[in-house]
């Protein structure tokens, strides 16, 4: 299946998404050694693998990207800590969304990725989050999340091109059996299997709805200079089919 994004026409899309292939990490400074990351290469998509990407009426919600805005109030720019208290109180989408916020990431310009594991300390590049701990079967039952960007600065979301389900197929005949994780796409890539990077920008008040337990994800600021923090809420269980 891989991406699913919701949109009307290719015109609304053309300008803010870019593709490129993906590549390994290799003893990087401030990576996990084996890290995804995009190889650099981006080239607008075209019109032909937007849709191929397009939801159509068959994708459940739960593996659906949604692109959303809001407006934000007036905050200086060097104001990262009132960006976080922003947050806060934030209703992000006036009542659509739960407002229990999940989290914000503070990242500085120019990261080709932006998570970080704070037990290393290191990047970690494309993954998959475990919120809802679901098994193979399952997996595209999750709960989609909710990101807005606070800025200052724009950033952008990376998606890989495959889900996490086709790469477990690729790689486990028996793949019910296994539960999915990040280092599955690791070793995907690793065996030599083909994965690409979608790489969608959003400028302060710009969002997404992804099902980041479903697809491999991250954050970038590449190329964007100024600093930008982004706001996490977690969304409610779908009625995935």
């Amino acid at each position: 299946m891989g991406p699913r994004l919701v949109f009307d026409t290719f015109d609304d899309i053309r300008d803010r998404c870019e593709i490129a292939p993906v590549r390994q990490t290799d003893n990087e400074p401030g990576y996990d050694d084996g890290a995804i990351i995009p190889g650099g290469d981006w080239k607008a998509i075209t019109s032909d693998e937007a849709e191929q990407h397009r939801a159509d009426d068959s994708a459940p919600d739960g593996v659906r990207i949604e692109f959303v805005s809001r407006p934000l109030p007036d905050l200086d720019p060097d104001d990262l800590a009132g960006r976080l208290e922003t947050a806060a109180w934030l209703d992000p989408l006036n009542g659509r969304w739960p407002t229990k916020l999940l989290g914000c990431t503070a990242s500085p310009g120019n990261w080709a990725t932006t998570t970080e594991d704070s037990a290393i300390r290191r990047r970690i590049g494309l993954h998959v989050d475990n919120f809802d701990r679901l098994p193979y079967p399952r997996r595209h039952h999750g709960r989609r999340r909710l990101c807005l960007n606070l800025g200052p600065g724009p950033r952008y979301l990376l998606i890989g091109d495959h889900d996490i389900q086709q790469i477990c197929r690729t790689l486990h005949a028996d793949s019910d059996r296994h539960y999915p994780h990040t280092e599955h796409v690791r070793r995907y890539v690793a065996d030599g299997h083909p994965l690409r990077c979608l790489r969608i920008r959003l400028e302060p008040g710009d969002g997404y709805i992804a099902p980041t337990e479903f697809l491999a994800h991250d954050g970038s600021t590449a190329g964007i200079d100024q600093p930008s923090v982004a706001a996490f809420w977690l969304g409610q269980s779908p009625n995935a089919s």
